[in-house]
């Protein structure tokens, strides 16, 4: 448990730094919007992480489950940024109709953001029921 803890507060701790990164890189995206969008998701998933990792101990959940939980999470705060800033790069916007602006890419590459979005949504929604699945007052000690 405690592995878990520092490796999602590490997590966390090395996902803001990018989001700063990308904070300072994001009038170079070829959508600028998506830009910032990228540069807060780089800082709010790694304060999720970093949130997670402080409660991990109050998580109550089988072997199995208590392995899933924390990548399903990492998975989901890295994908999200990754597929943020890749769709600013690219200048894609179906998925993100107010923040593109108008714009569009080649159909392969709204495609491929398409699928990565998708992918973050079912991770992040996986992980938050498994992690209220474990906060449950009756979960046992």
């Amino acid at each position: 448990m405690y592995e878990a803890k520092r490796r999602l507060i590490w997590h966390g701790v090395f996902l803001f730094l990018l989001g700063l990164v990308t904070g300072f890189v994001e009038e170079h995206f070829s959508n600028v919007r998506m830009g910032l969008s990228a540069h807060l998701e780089g800082i709010m998933n790694g304060i999720l992480l970093i949130a997670l990792g402080a409660i991990w101990q109050e998580i109550r959940l089988s072997a199995t489950l208590s392995k899933a939980a924390p990548w399903l999470t990492l998975y989901g705060a890295y994908s999200n940024w990754s597929v943020t800033a890749l769709a600013a790069a690219l200048g894609t916007g179906s998925m993100t109709p107010i923040a593109a602006a108008e714009r569009s890419a080649q159909s392969w590459q709204e495609t491929l953001i398409s699928i990565g979005f998708t992918s973050v949504a079912l991770s992040i929604f996986a992980a938050t029921a498994l992690i209220l699945l474990g906060l449950r007052a009756r979960a046992s000690s």
